[in-house]
């Protein structure tokens, strides 16, 4: 017997009874992770501490590492996905990008609800075949961009602000992992997840330049996107810097802010609280009988602390993709449509990275 659910979307759905009944009982929602290496032992120590979790399984082509990372959470491990696919309701997807296709339409297939790690897939085509698997399977796909949990990331967004210009930089040095893609789609694409939720607009042109060093893709690089709503955003990621540096600064008609994305902290300067020193400004040069040069600006600015909460990004967003398996009418942190949104922003940025690519030589020169 199979039952039949219609979501809010209205579309209609066919679910095992063993699954739905676990669901609806608010029994605890079996999981597994694929990909022992680090973001995957992340994901499963979050899912072993989650009380509405199970972690069942562990999975990894090489069999030593799933063994290793299963027995640290007393789950079973194993070396094929499909073993497991009549054990689990959820999973996350913490291998390689080039994987995530392959892989993701393993469990979409079977009504599995899966986690993808950023980058949603190695290119937009394959992102747009992940997308239309979970629609025509009505299953929720959740994207890792686990900065958009970052507690700084979440605070910004409880502003409700209207940006007109955003700069962000993220620079660290050389990770030895991920390099089978670039800075673009390895760390940038963070960035341009927060920036395309911040802007709400479609974007209008891209302009970028970005060199490769040590590897065959870009590991810097520098875009400037405009948006048809006139927000432009300037961003720059490097994984050859001597230190980590995750900035963002956020100007609008509201506020100005400047947070730190790795010191989990920031500050607000609101236009409402300073209104009176502008004011003040303008009547002293009027008047011209005060030495403005003796003012300290900062001092007379209100400026206010960001309130940053100290919860773990990880396990913000698994909560919320968890949220989004057992209530249809929530959607995880970001969504897989969102995630392909920023694959295509990215694609536009590797694009103009390849036009406007350096040469070592100037054109015309032997």
């Amino acid at each position: 017997m199979r039952v039949v659910r219609f979501d809010y979307a209205g579309v209609r759905r066919d679910l095992h009874d063993s699954l739905y009944e676990r669901k609806m009982q608010d029994a605890k929602i079996r999981t597994a992770v694929v990909g022992a290496g680090k973001m995957g032992t992340i994901h499963a120590k979050v899912y072993s501490q989650l009380p509405q979790t199970e972690l069942v399984a562990v999975v990894d082509i090489d069999a030593g590492k799933a063994q290793s990372l299963a027995d640290q959470y007393d789950c079973r491990a194993s070396t094929d996905c499909a073993e497991i696919l009549d054990q689990i309701d959820a999973v996350t997807i913490a291998t390689p990008t080039v994987t995530h296709l392959a892989l993701a339409r393993i469990f979409i297939k079977n009504k599995i609800d899966v986690l993808i790690e950023k980058p949603l897939a190695a290119n937009v085509r394959e992102g747009r075949k992940i997308v239309a698997l979970a629609k025509k399977n009505n299953t929720v796909v959740a994207v890792g961009h686990s900065e958009r949990c970052n507690p700084v990331a979440q605070a910004i967004k409880r502003l409700d602000i209207e940006p007109k210009f955003i700069e962000a930089n993220r620079i660290s040095p050389y990770p030895f992992r991920s390099t089978d893609v670039g800075v673009v789609l390895d760390v940038m694409i963070h960035d341009i997840d927060i920036i395309l939720s911040l802007a709400a607009s479609k974007i209008k042109k891209v302009e970028a330049v970005g060199v490769n060093v040590v590897e065959e893709e870009e590991d810097i690089c520098n875009a400037r996107i405009v948006f048809d709503s006139g927000c432009i955003a300037n961003i720059t990621a490097s994984r050859l810097g001597l230190k980590t540096d995750r900035r963002v600064r956020v100007f609008s008609r509201q506020a100005y802010l400047s947070v730190d994305y790795f010191k989990k902290s920031g500050i607000i300067i609101k236009s409402d609280p300073n209104i009176n020193v502008v004011k003040w400004i303008q009547e002293q040069k009027e008047a011209g009988t005060f030495d403005m040069t003796s003012v300290n600006w900062p001092d007379l600015l209100h400026v206010e602390q960001l309130d940053v909460s100290d919860k773990e990004p990880i396990r913000l967003e698994q909560e919320a993709f968890l949220q989004a398996i057992t209530n249809r009418e929530l959607t995880p942190e970001v969504s897989a449509q969102e995630g392909l949104a920023a694959l295509e922003c990215a694609k536009k940025i590797l694009t103009s990275v390849r036009k406007n690519k350096w040469r070592d030589k100037i054109d015309g020169e032997s």
